[in-house]
């Protein structure tokens, strides 16, 4: 299906080479996942997009983009369509106001229960959707459930919030769809709703099917004896539960980044005081004292991102 990368930092980074030059660079995915690509960054806490119904790998633009990124927050997409038309209104990732998603997934049977799903949606909240995806929808009904708890654009929005109504939005559309597929490799008519969400400090995602791999730390970081940042948790699992960065992917990128994989119903975020929030099906859990890692696939160097 489709490819997720998304970036939180407590300094604005570079994230050329994870989007571009790395030999598995979300460009180079877009070999099989050719129906559009989005990149959003944050600049002064407002997203900046950037869509392309084009192949990745095939437009300049994409090349172009990824090379002025320096942000504390990016979130990138790829594409390969599984609902509605190939079109800009219908790439990832989503905005609206602060808040930005992109999904990797499908919605079983979207046609069938799209009405259904759009009337849980809060009234004002719709006529802000233009396209025609499953991802939109589910996007602006995780949106919903936010605006139930708190102001949509209220500074320093709690994760905790964020995850109960991601929860909520998700067992909405478990309920009409029989539960998302657990299996990666499963048939792309069922029901997968991985995705990233985030308002450019806030950031979580879920795995709903798809795999979502995390990084927070590095074997060894390259910028170590320049970086004014660099703290024991850039290099070791957080002992605090602070972290310095956040990456979330698709596929375990090839670097120095150490790679964590999330179980399906898991979600992970962190908070505007960049503090590592873990959750499994029934809410908080502790952060593991040794996490399962996914070694690198080579020893190149990844920078910042």
């Amino acid at each position: 299906m489709c490819r997720l990368f998304g970036f939180r930092s407590v300094i604005p980074s570079q994230v050329h080479r994870s989007l571009v030059s790395a030999d598995n660079a979300l460009m180079l995915q877009s070999e099989k996942h050719p129906d559009g690509w989005g990149v959003v960054y944050y600049v002064a806490g407002s997203p900046h997009i950037i869509k392309s119904a084009s192949t990745a790998i095939r437009d300049n633009l994409f090349q172009r983009v990824s090379g002025i990124v320096s942000s504390e927050t990016v979130l990138a997409h790829l594409r390969n369509a599984t609902q509605g038309d190939l079109c800009i209104t219908n790439t990832h990732p989503f905005q609206f106001g602060s808040w930005v998603f992109a999904h990797n997934g499908n919605i079983k049977g979207f046609s069938e229960i799209r009405e259904t799903l759009m009337s849980f949606i809060a009234p004002k909240l719709k006529r802000f959707i233009l396209g025609s995806t499953d991802s939109e929808v589910l996007f602006f009904l995780i949106l919903s459930h936010i605006e139930r708890r708190i102001e949509l654009h209220r500074p320093g929005t709690s994760i905790d919030v964020v995850a109960e109504a991601t929860r909520d939005a998700v067992n909405e559309v478990c309920k009409l769809t029989d539960g998302f597929h657990d299996d990666n490799d499963g048939p792309p008519t069922e029901t997968y709703l991985s995705f990233v969400l985030t308002n450019g400090n806030t950031m979580l995602a879920h795995h709903g099917g798809k795999d979502l791999f995390y990084s927070t730390y590095k074997k060894r970081c390259s910028e170590r004896d320049s970086c004014p940042s660099l703290t024991p948790e850039c290099e070791s699992p957080t002992r605090s539960g602070f972290i310095n960065h956040l990456i979330f992917s698709s596929e375990p990128l090839q670097g120095e980044n150490i790679w964590i994989k999330l179980n399906p119903g898991d979600m992970v975020g962190i908070d505007w005081r960049m503090q590592l929030h873990l959750y499994d099906q029934n809410g908080p859990v502790d952060l593991p004292k040794q996490p399962d890692i996914v070694q690198p696939i080579d020893d190149k160097m990844l920078a910042c991102g």
